[in-house]
């Protein structure tokens, strides 16, 4: 999402710098503020509205709502992003994000400095602070225990724990010297000794670990800003081997005290947790950081006592919910957009009631995936990839954009997107939208078109196009449109609806013909794209199973290389190879509208860091 450490030979900090080229627009303060804002002594405008919530008790709640549901909130295995963010909120990663820097910046968690790099980038000396503890659980004896370097090891080494389907091995896979050696001896002995000793995870006492490298990982303070690298207890896990998604102990700000599954958690500070003060620097690139230092400076961390999330699919509900003030913060429907943003502009409803408007480029894109094992759409045989081309050239991005998304996305043609190190966003595919020669190509290469007009493969059998999607107004929209582009080239459209759950498990199996996914980067460099294509990734992030020697090669080659000159033509050369393999038809990039109740202070939507609820706060009314 942004970018990450620069490298120097020799000793370095792990994250001096991560840049980030993605524009942030805060829309709320001169024109679009409140006609009726007061500022304070200090300059600050005084947010003297208050939530409609009644805090009997005095504590604050903050309301947030999920798109889609969750699947589980165990970091080895949270393969979504709505997951990933309850998990961040949970467990502590040994490095975070700088609230308001721009470009991004990483800065310890729980460790208390930046992590160097020493031996040439291989190895990283992190020592934790004294004082951080798991919330206490009856596998503590009902009390607190305090988290040391061995729970580091042990949560790094659950990635390879196949019996609970890890999805981000990928992050630290051959990279911790003997880890992958202690994987294999597992395997071959039908059983991972846990008691093991890694030897690229030297214990130094209970506040000091060694991290030491195969080679040098130029994105390595990333990987320990993850959320994937949430820091679990031994005892914990092993008091639910099968279920430990359903019960997280962590040791971060905030707990999880209620779970309905695929329709609402909350969370509660947690009366453990070490504490903190805000303390961060306006970036000097957005006006309304100054507004946010004033109101927030000195106080102390994670001063939101109650977070409630709500799964509301459907836009127009979800957007009922925030007019009816029962939701406090949440991005714009793209369905709502003319009403909520005309002329991209603040409505004028939304301003007379105090709503600020932050717009931001995600650092993301959206993909339609082809499942590379299917018999007829799959593999390198040139007639199917020639199909994969015309179903590619035959979806109409430009009508997505103006009429699904009413103009709140830009086309996404390289793969890695705007605002991310590696992109190159003066780049335009040699896959555009072009029907008439999507069915010149088909006709070429056998698929013939019958009495009915759909066509069928080569060898004469049934030809169709089977999206697997959810039973929304939304997705509703874009099985019109997909079908409408299918007929356009003789193909039948088929409607596959299950739960989004439910479809995150059979991708990883490889079961899905054809679904659309988005990836927004939860790391700020390009290799957190071009991975989603390496073949040693299925399983876990490459969700449509692709395999190709030649972009395994070329991705390998990448990852020894510093983002710049030399990386940048490896990435174009993948990109010539994903575009002669189409594995994936390339989607949008979104833009983001987050609208913010008045009560909700010091919030920014961060383009990395998922949970922020520790970060603002919100003015509460007085209950009875």
């Amino acid at each position: 999402m942004k970018t990450w450490p620069t490298w120097h030979s020799g000793v370095t900090a792990v994250a001096s710098i991560a840049s980030i080229a993605m524009a942030t627009l805060i829309v709320g303060c001169g024109d679009q503020s409140p006609k009726s804002a007061k500022q304070d002594a200090s300059g600050a405008l005084a947010s003297t509205a208050t939530s409609p919530v009644q805090s009997v008790d005095g504590k604050k709640v903050v309301r947030n709502v999920f798109v889609a549901g969750e699947s589980g909130f165990d970091p080895p295995t949270a393969h979504d992003l709505y997951s990933s963010i309850v998990v961040d909120g949970i467990f502590d990663t040994l490095l975070t994000y700088d609230y308001l820097a721009e470009p991004a910046r990483l800065v310890p968690k729980i460790v208390t400095e930046m992590p160097v790099a020493e031996e040439n980038g291989t190895l990283y000396t992190v020592k934790l602070k004294k004082g951080v503890y798991f919330s206490p659980h009856e596998v503590f004896g009902g009390k607190k225990r305090e988290l040391v370097a061995q729970d580091i090891v042990y949560s790094m080494m659950r990635h390879f724990d196949d019996s609970i389907k890890p999805v981000w091995r990928f992050l630290i896979d051959g990279k911790i010297v003997g880890m992958n050696a202690w994987y294999d001896a597992g395997k071959k002995a039908g059983k991972l000794d846990w008691d093991a000793k890694i030897p690229g995870l030297e214990v130094v006492d209970s506040h000091t670990l060694k991290i030491k490298l195969t080679k040098p990982d130029f994105n390595m303070g990333y990987v320990m800003a993850h959320p994937a690298m949430g820091i679990v207890a031994r005892e914990v896990i092993e008091k639910y081997p099968n279920d430990a998604q359903s019960h997280p102990v962590g040791s971060s700000a905030y707990y999880l005290k209620e779970w309905t599954r695929g329709q609402k958690m909350v969370l509660e500070r947690n009366p453990y947790w070490r504490g903190g003060t805000w303390d961060f620097k306006p970036s000097g690139k957005d006006p309304h950081d100054e507004v946010i230092v004033k109101q927030m400076q000195g106080k102390p961390l994670a001063l939101i006592d109650r977070v409630e999330i709500y799964v509301i699919e459907e836009e127009q509900t979800r957007w009922l919910s925030f007019k009816d003030k029962q939701i406090d913060l949440m991005n714009i429907p793209g369905g709502v957009t003319p009403q909520a943003l005309p002329g991209g502009k603040l409505a004028a409803d939304l301003i007379a009631e105090g709503i600020r408007l932050q717009k931001m480029v995600d650092p993301e894109y959206t993909y339609m995936y082809f499942q590379w094992n299917d018999p007829i759409w799959g593999g390198t045989e040139t007639h199917k990839v020639a199909l994969r081309r015309a179903v590619a050239m035959a979806i109409d991005r430009d009508e997505e954009i103006t009429v699904i998304r009413k103009g709140q996305a830009i086309r996404a043609d390289f793969l890695v997107p705007p605002g991310v190190v590696g992109a190159k966003e003066d780049f335009v595919s040699s896959i555009q939208y072009n029907p008439k020669l999507a069915n010149a190509l088909l006709d070429k290469f056998g698929y013939k078109k019958g009495a009915d007009g759909y066509r069928t493969t080569p060898d004469g059998k049934p030809l169709t196009f089977k999206y697997t999607s959810q039973s929304t107004a939304l997705e509703r929209e874009f099985d019109e449109l997909y079908r409408k582009n299918m007929e356009a080239i003789g193909i039948r459209y088929e409607a596959e609806k299950e739960k989004f759950a439910d479809s995150l498990k059979r991708e990883k199996r490889c079961q899905i013909q054809t679904r659309g996914a988005a990836w927004i980067a939860d790391y700020p460099d390009g290799d957190n794209f071009v991975q989603l294509l390496y073949s040693k990734n299925i399983g876990e992030s490459n969700n449509g199973c692709y395999k190709s020697a030649v972009f395994d090669k070329l991705y390998e080659q990448s990852t020894l290389l510093p983002a710049g000159a030399e990386r940048d033509k490896l990435y174009m050369e993948m990109q010539k190879q994903f575009e002669a393999d189409t594995p994936w038809v390339m989607g949008v990039t979104r833009l983001r509208n987050q609208v913010i109740r008045p009560w909700v202070i010091g919030y920014k939507k961060h383009p990395v860091l998922l949970a922020e609820w520790m970060y603002y706060d919100v003015n509460m009314s007085k209950g009875k």
